[in-house]
């Protein structure tokens, strides 16, 4: 009887000390840490700002017009350079409707050679619609090729899909 006891008590503990994490308490973005502290001037030789366009979807029409399937959607932004690092300006995501939902920077951030930062629209997010996308601006050396991609995962039934979508330039 005592053993019986010991063994409830001590379940009793583990399964008190186990705490599920909050989707919530996730940072939307990595690489927060990434403030740029000295303001880059124009005499520094860097090139002139650059804009992206990447499409993203919160949702997708699922039979009719009136079903839809939600999806997680992750932006990704690669520095694939070895040797230069890349300032991010800005990173606005926009609705189906062209208007601004989150303006997720406040001041430029920087991401390091070869590194990637993203950005999660969560599942539950339908602000963006069936056509929302992220505008981003950016900047570094004149030979910094950048890529900008989104990937959307979702779920029908027992069956999982995922598909990606590419930045395209635009002035």
């Amino acid at each position: 009887m005592k053993f019986a006891k010991s063994i409830i008590f001590l379940l009793l503990v583990i399964l008190c000390s186990c705490v599920q994490e909050s989707p919530n308490n996730n940072p939307k973005m990595t690489g927060k840490d990434h403030m740029v502290n000295k303001r880059v001037t124009s005499s520094d030789s860097l090139s002139k700002t650059r804009k992206v366009y990447v499409p993203v979807y919160s949702n997708i029409y699922q039979r009719t017009r009136n079903e839809r399937t939600s999806l997680t959607s992750t932006l990704s932004i690669h520095n694939t350079s070895e040797t230069d690092t890349l300032f991010i300006k800005r990173i606005d995501y926009y609705n189906t409707e062209g208007q601004l939902v989150v303006k997720h920077l406040e001041s430029p951030i920087y991401v390091n050679t070869f590194e990637t930062i993203e950005y999660v629209v969560d599942e539950q997010d339908n602000s963006g619609g069936s056509g929302a996308n992220f505008i981003i601006e950016w900047y570094g050396d004149k030979k910094l090729n950048p890529l900008f991609q989104a990937v959307m995962i979702g779920g029908l039934g027992n069956k999982t899909f995922s598909f990606t979508t590419e930045g395209v330039y635009f002035e």
